[in-house]
């Protein structure tokens, strides 16, 4: 099944723009070393929500911009969350050998590849997001997307992700695990679009807290999906958190607590982008999507 199906016109058709400009973005396999170049464009262009570069979108359509200056950041985004995917799935790691519907990066080309690929992929991002000095807040977009990478980051939310496994944690510190690692490249995104836009302090700080809602939205609806979900449907496996005793909402507050914590943070969301009006009308329908996807 299309992960994609459940989005609007305008949203599918920013997809398939993000697709084509990460398609031309990555190297091409015949170029050497193919091996890895083959596991980068695998790791990528295997589907996808694309839920990033669309949030780069959508805030730059809420600040008026539509041009070609957020297909960078947009791409940039996704090519982080793909590499922490291809390094979250290795045996040291989440050790899962499906992913998007298909074997995952190292089940197809070996963990020493698929080390590199996320090694490549990362590097490829900032330099995407480097190649023009001259734009606007560039030296900023750059900041924001390192800190969302690092130990305040992904990979610190993956850090405390691990230490978590058979613990029981508190819900303010799942919060926190989260808002590290799946919520700090939603925010990034936002904050890209945002800058890319234009935006002003005021905007800046109704769309962080946007994002941060909907980061954490993105998340509750995940561990939901690993309870409710069919691997077939949902591309992953399934029931893998509770086989792998790692704490998640509805272990830690329960499945129908979870459902109202995941209603109140799509509330707080659109409530933040109200200022907005019209202009935010994508970003409302991408926290709509969080809450209810079923992949």
């Amino acid at each position: 099944m299309n992960p994609n199906s459940e989005l609007g016109p305008a949203l599918q058709a920013l997809i398939r723009r993000a697709d084509a400009a990460l398609a031309l973005a990555l190297p091409a396999e015949a170029l050497p070393p193919q091996t890895l170049h083959r596991a980068m464009r695998y790791a990528v262009l295997g589907g996808g929500k694309r839920l990033r570069p669309l949030l780069v979108y959508a805030a730059g359509a809420a600040l008026g911009e539509s041009g070609a200056v957020l297909d960078a950041p947009a791409c940039a985004v996704e090519l982080i969350h793909a590499y922490s995917l291809v390094h979250d799935d290795l045996p040291a790691m989440d050790d899962d050998d499906m992913r998007r519907g298909r074997p995952t990066c190292h089940i197809a080309f070996g963990e020493a590849m698929a080390i590199l690929a996320g090694d490549a992929l990362q590097a490829l991002a900032f330099e995407l997001l480097a190649h023009d000095r001259h734009a606007p807040h560039g030296i900023e977009m750059l900041r924001v997307l390192g800190r969302a990478c690092g130990a305040e980051g992904m990979a610190g939310g993956q850090a405390l992700d691990l230490s978590a496994v058979g613990r029981r944690l508190s819900l303010t510190e799942l919060e926190h695990m989260h808002a590290c690692k799946t919520g700090a490249l939603i925010r990034a995104s936002v904050q890209l679009g945002a800058l890319a836009g234009g935006a002003d302090q005021a905007t800046l700080d109704a769309l962080d807290r946007y994002a941060q809602a909907v980061g954490l939205a993105f998340q509750v609806r995940d561990d939901i999906l690993d309870v409710e979900g069919e691997s077939a449907v949902i591309g992953k496996t399934a029931g893998k958190d509770a086989a792998a005793a790692k704490p998640t909402f509805p272990s830690i507050i329960g499945l129908e607590a979870s459902g109202e914590r995941l209603q109140t943070l799509i509330n707080d969301a659109i409530a933040s982008i109200k200022p907005l009006g019209e202009r935010a009308v994508l970003l409302e329908e991408l926290a709509r999507y969080a809450a209810a996807r079923h992949h």
